[in-house]
Parts: structure tokens; C-alpha cells; sequence
């Protein structure tokens, strides 16, 4: 039996997509990514992320939480990210995601979900993984809804976006 190798990047379904771990070297194209008026709006980001922030967040990721990116054909389309609770909650993560805005519904979404949810179920036996979710973004709440994503409350108000407040809803995916 053939052993894989440690962390191979894995090839989606679309010809020339590539999902794998994110590298600091990717700090420059992950800042591009989250500035796009698109990315960001479905986001808790504010505009004009500097490169040095982005850096520092990718060099301090805690250990446990998974970090990955979408390459196609060698550019950065997209970014997820696994948080791992602790203690108690062990046994849940949030996560969190985006695309670029000139490849969003080209099933990049799903690559970087289906990554994450192997990930969660395969490698840490993540039990729960939670997100929110802008209740005006009918292509992400399809998405999770994909994976098994059921919703489990709204929260109003629950952020300040481009001059109004946006509701949003609590998303959950449980493996009993």
C-alpha cells in the first residue's frame, strides 16, 4: 500500500484548480484577494487591508486551524479558513471563506468547502463546524446548504456594511 505524501495538493473537478495549504509567500496575493469590493462584502472585512496585516495573520495562525487557498492555473481565487475551538468545544470549528470576484459560481467555492468539510471529518474529527452567513447572499447560503449546513437562528443587525446594518444567519453542519 502506497503511502500519500504529507499534505498534497489536491486537484478539484475544474480543470486547472489546485486547493492546498496557504504559505506566507502567499501574503501579497491573499491581500489582493480580500480587497476586492465583491470578497470583502460578503465578509466582516473593512477595506484596504494592508499586505502587513495579511502577513501577520497568515505567520500567527494558531496551531490547529487550517488555512488554504484556490490556485487556478497558478493565480489565487480563493481563501478558507478552519477555526478549531478548544476545551469543551473541541469538537466544533467555524469557518470562514471567499472567492475572488471574477470567479465566483466557478465551483471554486465548492472545492475550497469540500476541502475543508474532508478536513473536519477525515483528519480532526470535527463534529460541528458553524459559520454566519449575510442573509442577502443567496449563492453562499446554497453552498452550505450543499455541504449539510442547516440553519439554527438570525441574528439582526449583525454587522455595519457599506452605510447599513446587514442581518445574518448562524449556520451549522453536525456529524453525530
Amino acid at each position: 500500500m502506497k503511502i500519500p505524501e504529507d499534505n498534497p495538493p489536491k486537484r478539484s473537478a475544474a480543470a486547472g484548480l489546485t486547493v492546498r495549504a496557504m504559505r506566507v509567500s502567499d501574503a501579497e496575493a491573499v491581500t489582493t484577494l480580500v480587497n476586492l469590493p465583491g470578497f470583502r462584502y460578503g465578509t466582516l472585512r473593512i477595506p484596504y487591508q494592508t499586505l502587513e496585516e495579511t502577513r501577520k495573520r497568515i505567520e500567527t495562525m494558531p496551531q490547529g486551524n487550517i488555512s488554504i487557498v484556490a490556485e487556478l492555473d497558478g493565480i489565487l481565487v480563493g481563501d478558507a479558513h478552519l477555526m478549531r475551538n478548544q476545551g469543551r468545544r473541541a469538537h466544533a470549528a467555524s469557518i470562514g471563506m471567499g472567492v475572488h470576484d471574477d470567479h465566483a459560481g466557478n465551483c471554486i467555492g465548492s472545492a475550497l468547502m469540500a476541502a475543508l468539510v474532508d478536513t473536519a471529518d477525515n483528519w480532526l474529527d470535527i463534529r460541528r463546524l458553524e459559520l454566519t452567513v449575510y442573509t442577502d447572499n443567496p449563492a453562499a447560503l446554497a453552498l452550505y446548504r450543499k455541504f449539510g449546513f442547516e440553519q439554527e437562528g438570525l441574528l439582526k443587525a449583525f454587522a455595519y456594511r457599506a452605510g447599513d446594518y446587514v442581518d445574518a444567519y448562524t449556520m451549522a453542519r453536525v456529524r453525530v
